[in-house]
């Protein structure tokens, strides 16, 4: 907009909200119930949204714009993120984009199994065992991938400050014995029924991972 128009805008108390990032207009409109614009010819009201109220907030040291009593508002949520400095809110936009993606992946696919290492351990253990029964590549190639299956519990015990391979190889031990369900407890330090201490995952994280292998 130039500065005649925004001039304007000003004198009739028309609010105008500039420099909108292209990626946040789908959003905005998904938000809104309302359509993106390019023509004043499309101004009709099918295609336009209405709130009660329109006002500019602060927020700490930079201000954002509130819609309160969106008509038609849309399934969507906006989370202001705060922190005292860069790396707490990179921090926090990680932890929270990881919450999103365990939520999406409950959604797709809504089953949960044990964590804390236990499924990777047992499907290496059932690829070991059928690889032993093959001879030639096959049994090669089977046997690489059950220890690359491993890896994942060596780096959860090794992040929990555990000895990664004396903590692996007592939990394929543990599941040798039948117990599918053990994983590593990183709160206390050891083996453990995984599922006792609440430790699940979404399904779909670990097929995911197996099948784009």
């Amino acid at each position: 907009l130039s500065d005649l128009a925004v001039h304007f805008f000003d004198k009739t108390k028309i609010m105008v909200v500039k420099d909108i990032e292209r990626e946040e207009v789908e959003f905005l409109c998904k938000s809104l119930g309302c359509r993106p614009i390019a023509s004043l010819d499309h101004f009709t009201p099918e295609n336009l949204a209405s709130a009660e109220l329109v006002e500019e907030i602060q927020t700490g040291s930079s201000k954002c714009v509130k819609f309160s009593g969106i008509a038609n508002p849309g399934k969507t949520v906006s989370l202001i993120i705060r922190g005292s400095n860069k790396l707490m809110l990179e921090e926090a936009h990680r932890s929270l984009h990881d919450a999103l993606c365990v939520i999406r992946c409950l959604v797709k696919k809504r089953f949960l199994i044990a964590g804390g290492g236990a499924p990777e351990v047992e499907v290496s253990r059932e690829l070991m065992q059928h690889a032993n029964t093959l001879t030639g590549p096959d049994a090669y190639c089977f046997k690489a991938f059950a220890e690359a299956m491993e890896i994942i519990p060596y780096t959860l015990s090794e992040n929990a400050g555990l000895n990664p391979i004396g903590t692996v190889t007592e939990l394929r031990n543990r599941h040798a014995q039948g117990e599918k369900t053990a994983g590593i407890n990183v709160r206390k330090g050891c083996i453990s029924n995984i599922l006792e201490e609440n430790v699940v995952q979404p399904l779909l994280v670990s097929t995911s991972s197996i099948s784009l292998a």
